[in-house]
């Protein structure tokens, strides 16, 4: 199979920019589909490129966006649910809705993001819409070559979860941390940006399922004392049981920006951790985690800030 033309749905995000980036280097042509233009402008500059604006959840604007598409790679997802952008919309009828028109527009290649431990009986709404969504594009693997990918939470340069943690213990004198035994294993954003793209035109990916995730398991309250050492910062930390971490919650949903809702605390309930390593036909060695924070952490250190100001005063 030739693919040339491959078109990215959710190509803007802190995964779709890796995705989009590592497609652009091997020399595909890629359209980042994208309902703002302004929150593309950074991947304007790649070579081979195009942003066009487009609203995916019009069912027609969609299915005029994607003709003489040869892949698909659909990245959107959200963590918090409003009033208007549901998690059953996001994730289930607009998989369901673009499995369909690759179906009709005889797209060869369908790659799809889905998320560990989604499945029906989960006890969030966010990973039981995940395995909706899921399951509605393999029921279309007869009729287009399907890929289902299920990371743990990524991390990477521009994450919300490695970073989110680097703020609170900047700005808090303590931690009160919710479902601090919560278990996670985190996976790098290029790991998982090397994943889709290897598997593009590898027929042996072909409705498969894969779960992605690095190579260690850690708790919550783990992944914050290793932020925390990273950045040479020490904070008590005072982890609730599962009643208060929903009362937390609850009120977290009522702040202008939503860090944490009732939903994920139920996501939490199930551990997110792989059943099986990497999968070697991905041809990814999963990097660890503490090989990367310290990279990208290190604007957040006093000492980093310190030697950037001696660097633009001209001094070493």
């Amino acid at each position: 199979m030739q693919l040339k033309n491959i078109f990215v749905l959710g190509g803007s995000g802190f995964v779709g920019s890796a995705v989009v980036a590592k497609l652009d280097a091997a020399g595909y042509s890629v359209t980042v589909l994208t309902r703002r233009l302004e929150s593309a402008k950074h991947l304007i500059l790649l070579p081979h490129v195009k942003v066009v604006e487009c609203d995916v959840l019009d069912y027609h604007a969609l299915n005029a966006a994607l003709r003489g598409a040869d892949a698909v790679i659909n990245l959107i997802g959200i963590l918090h649910q409003t009033r208007r952008i549901r998690f059953n919309t996001i994730h289930h009828q607009l998989p369901e809705q673009l499995a369909r028109i690759c179906v009709d527009l005889g797209v060869k290649r369908l790659l799809h993001m889905s998320a560990l431990r989604a499945e029906q009986s989960a006890p969030s709404q966010y990973l039981q819409s995940k395995a909706a969504g899921e399951a509605a594009v393999m029921a279309q693997r007869d009729k287009v070559n399907v890929t289902v990918f299920k990371p743990s939470v990524i991390f990477g340069r521009h994450d919300q979860f490695v970073n989110l943690f680097a703020s609170l213990i900047k700005l808090l004198p303590v931690i009160v941390l919710a479902k601090p035994q919560a278990k996670f294993q985190p996976v790098w954003v290029e790991d998982v940006a090397t994943s889709f793209l290897n598997s593009l035109e590898n027929k042996s990916t072909y409705g498969q399922v894969y779960e992605l995730a690095g190579p260690n398991v850690y708790t919550l309250q783990t992944l914050m004392e290793i932020v925390m050492a990273t950045l040479g910062e020490k904070r008590p930390i005072i982890g609730l049981n599962d009643a208060l971490s929903y009362v937390q919650a609850f009120f977290m949903e009522l702040l202008p920006v939503r860090l944490m809702s009732r939903d994920n605390v139920r996501s939490m309930a199930l551990d997110s951790i792989a059943q099986l390593p990497m999968s070697a036909t991905l041809g990814v060695q999963a990097t660890s985690l503490e090989a990367v924070i310290p990279e990208y952490l290190a604007d957040k250190t006093q000492r980093s800030a310190y030697d950037r100001h001696r660097s633009l005063a001209g001094r070493r």
